[in-house]
């Protein structure tokens, strides 16, 4: 995927143009995936740019790097006007993607990361549309298994945590399909590569529970808060791969895919082959909420001009 960045990047306390960030060949994470970050959505509602659950992605940001004691040497407040600031500078008056990360910096070939290892801080953004076909993907379910907390931290946005997503990835491309999901450590649904996953039967919302290596996204919170105040059921509980062709809709919920239909899973339709009444109604529902069209939500837009 090609991205316009933006001319300006925020890099360690500083805004600079993008060719003036750089990182030796010696940074630590390049060799072995310490990163931590995050992906935040900002939407333009023609009269302002409305960033999208920030402090909450600011909360998750610095407790990722918490499970592996990498430091995130700037405060909250820091970070938040950093982000505000690098769509101020850039001038963006459209919807767009924003990535702050931070990652071990020059620390040789040591595994033994401290709170004293050296870290580097970046945020940048770029103009972002859908990241799917809105009126529904196909999915399949792959042979390879999400990573559990036997292994490492499932609630850890670690760049390293990501390769599971991308060799998953490959093989839902090489069967033919839009997108992978991927089941548990004991063969129960888990998620997608980079989102969470719901099912809908008897108009009830299902969707894996965190125990089933789940991240806790922040989609995905809201997608359950605004069911709940629209009076629909949410059970949150295990799914065999057995009920994902049998449900009456699913969809999909990440920053970078909204909310995204599924509408064949393993080969097979998944109701009538199209987005279902409570998708539909759950993409319009966080359709108006991100453009500030629904003031009963504004607390969770953060305004950038």
């Amino acid at each position: 995927m090609s991205l316009s960045l933006s001319k300006y990047v925020w890099f360690n306390g500083k805004f600079m143009t993008l060719d003036k960030a750089n990182v030796p060949i010696t940074t630590h994470a390049i060799h072995y995936g310490t990163s931590v970050f995050e992906g935040i959505r900002a939407y333009w509602n023609e009269k302002n740019l409305f960033v999208f659950r920030l402090d909450e992605h600011i909360k998750r940001f610095r407790s990722s790097g918490q499970f592996y004691n990498i430091s995130l040497n700037f405060s909250d407040k820091i970070i938040k006007d950093a982000i505000i600031g690098i769509c101020k500078k850039n001038k963006i008056k459209k919807s767009c993607y924003i990535r702050p990360f931070y990652f071990i910096g020059d620390y040789g070939i040591n595994l033994h990361v401290t709170e004293k290892a050296p870290t580097n801080v970046a945020i940048f953004t770029f103009p972002f549309g859908d990241l799917f076909n809105k009126n529904g993907i196909t999915a399949g379910v792959v042979s390879w298994r999400k990573f559990s907390d036997m292994s490492t931290p499932t609630q850890a946005k670690m760049g390293g945590n990501y390769l599971n997503s991308i060799i998953a990835t490959q093989e839902a491309k090489k069967n033919g399909f839009d997108e992978a999901i991927l089941l548990d450590y004991n063969g129960n649904v888990s998620e997608a590569p980079g989102e969470n996953i719901f099912i809908v039967k008897e108009n009830k919302l299902i969707t894996p529970p965190l125990s089933s290596s789940a991240l806790n996204g922040i989609t995905r919170d809201a997608i359950i808060k605004i069911a709940k105040d629209l009076d629909i059921d949410v059970i949150e509980t295990e799914i065999a791969r057995s009920e994902l062709t049998i449900s009456d809709e699913i969809f999909l919920t990440g920053t970078a895919a909204e909310i995204t239909p599924i509408i064949s899973m393993d080969g097979k339709k998944i109701g009538e082959g199209k987005s279902g009444n409570i998708t539909k109604r759950m993409m319009g529902e966080y359709a108006g909420i991100v453009m500030n069209k629904n003031k009963s939500y504004s607390h969770w837009l953060t305004a950038v001009y």
